[in-house]
């Protein structure tokens, strides 16, 4: 260990403090709207949230019940969630009795075919972004797609793809701890899993879980599919990448095929019958990203103009944050980032790749368990060992950000998540289950509704001003006339938009 912290203060060296207050952040959250029973809100997108298809800020994930909270760009955390805060002033003001709920797991749910897939207009980007859905639905089940989470976005500068691709090996090696530290799903509504085989205990009625778990969300009864187990991707090159994500782009897949992309009666079913429909549909702890142009495909401009930056997406939603996350949890991820750029990462392996998974699920199932062992290369390792060693690895970044930010707030959020570590009670999962069991019986709809409430009640006693107001009208309207102008603007018919978007030359010429 001792060299690897030498290493990292190797690495510091190189990165002036102008450089680390360089680093960038945004944040995506999504949350259900949900009825004050603890039931999914059937309604329509809020007409005052303006178009989903085109607005900057406030758009839809799977469902038409779905809100995604998008913050833009920030070079200071603070400044990042006062932005995610105000966007859920504004969205708490237009949704009127309806809650947002606080919990990455699903409220009740109704039965799958009838949770709402989310509507774009008529525009052919807006058609194709609901076919991408429906196809969603018809592989892994809208239950699953109900499942909301936090996407926490990354960039330092000067950072070449090759860099960033030696950052993501080193995150998937270690993104166990951040289950262990922030997962927060160790129960579900019973209705989640309604018609489904899993092996987990009952709580009480309608309350199901584990009893040591952190984050079911990001375990077997999360964003898990056997279709894409049989993806081999490496993350050792953008090139390698590259091609795995290809291959499952164009490849054909048997039980995909079987539900064909329309119906008999000529409606959409999905995009393709291919493995993936789109990149976005292949599930990851984090993925390399890069903004792309009008109509461009994701993977295209990645391989034209490299990583532009990194999305985390194993983070679930806190319900003991109003917004889900707070400074602290976003500082230890900036120094947890850092980590993975500064040590060593040799290449994946597929021997290490399926450990990797084995310890994910291990962590999201039993992360609490005391003297829970992990594989490690060659060798099983305490979870609370590894933890506490890269806690330890993580004490000079938190040293070098508070020198370059003249303060102490990244000793404080190590020191936080080292508290959590020592005294498992205090994590959130663990919270969660202890709060349930002690002022709402167990049950986990209770638990959430309550929060939920809390949540709403806060934000809007916070102040609001008709300034903030005005902005976030006018971001609305603006984007219900982009959307019609979208519309306006077709000059090709679906079928061909389809072929176009879809043609392999699109990723990668």
């Amino acid at each position: 260990m001792g060299q690897r912290i030498n290493k990292i203060r190797q690495g510091l060296r190189l990165l002036s403090g102008e450089r680390l207050r360089a680093i960038r952040r945004g944040i995506e959250k999504e949350s259900l709207r949900v009825q004050r029973d603890g039931t999914l809100a059937l309604t329509p997108h809020p007409a005052q949230l303006g178009s989903a298809l085109t607005h900057s800020c406030i758009t839809t994930d799977f469902s038409e019940s779905q809100l995604e909270l998008i913050t833009g760009v920030h070079g200071v955390v603070e400044s990042c969630l006062e932005e995610l805060q105000q966007i859920h002033q504004f969205v708490y003001r237009a949704i009127g009795d309806e809650m947002l709920w606080v919990g990455s797991m699903p409220c009740g749910l109704p039965v799958d075919e009838t949770i709402p897939i989310a509507r774009y207009g008529t525009s052919n980007i807006g058609r194709a972004k609901s076919v991408y859905r429906m196809g969603l639905g018809y592989r892994y089940g809208r239950r699953m797609q109900a499942i909301s989470g936090i996407h926490y976005n990354w960039s330092i500068p000067g950072l070449s793809s090759a860099q960033y691709f030696a950052l993501i090996r080193n995150f998937r090696r270690h993104s166990f701890f951040l289950l262990l530290l922030f997962g927060a799903s160790p129960a579900v509504c019973a209705s989640f899993v309604s018609g489904r085989a899993h092996a987990l205990q009952t709580i009480r009625a309608n309350t199901l879980g584990l009893p040591f778990a952190t984050s079911l969300r990001m375990g077997r009864l999360g964003y898990q599919s056997d279709a894409q187990a049989t993806l081999a991707v490496s993350y050792n090159s953008l090139e390698q990448y590259a091609n795995s994500l290809l291959e499952a782009l164009t490849r054909p897949y048997p039980s995909y095929q079987a539900i064909g992309v329309r119906s008999p009666g000529g409606e959409y079913n999905q995009l393709s019958t291919s493995l993936l429909q789109i990149e976005n549909e292949f599930y990851g702890t984090i993925r390399p990203k890069r903004v792309t142009h009008a109509g461009e495909r994701p993977l295209h401009a990645l391989i034209d103009r490299g990583v532009e930056y990194v999305e985390v997406r194993c983070m679930d939603l806190n319900p003991f944050e109003a917004i889900g996350i707070g400074a602290s949890t976003c500082r230890f991820l900036d120094l947890f980032l850092l980590h993975c750029l500064l040590v060593d990462s040799p290449p994946d392996t597929p021997v290490e790749i399926a450990a990797l998974e084995r310890n994910q699920q291990e962590v999201s199932e039993r992360g609490r368990t005391p003297g829970l062992l992990l594989r490690r290369g060659d060798q099983d390792v305490a979870a609370a060992e590894w933890g506490e060693e890269l806690l330890k690895e993580l004490a000079p970044i938190a040293a070098a950000m508070d020198a370059a930010y003249r303060g102490t707030d990244y000793t404080e959020a190590l020191r936080s998540a080292q508290a959590a570590l020592q005294d498992p009670a205090r994590l959130p999962s663990a919270r969660m289950l202890e709060v349930m069991n002690t002022q709402c019986n167990g049950a986990y709809v209770p638990f959430i509704c309550a929060q939920s409430d809390r949540a709403k009640s806060q934000l809007l006693s916070e102040p609001w001003d008709a300034r903030r107001e005005s902005r976030f009208v006018q971001l609305s309207e603006a984007s219900i006339t982009a959307q019609a102008a979208l519309e306006a603007a077709e000059r090709i018919s679906f079928e061909e938009y389809l072929q176009r978007f879809l043609a392999p030359r699109q990723l990668a010429d």
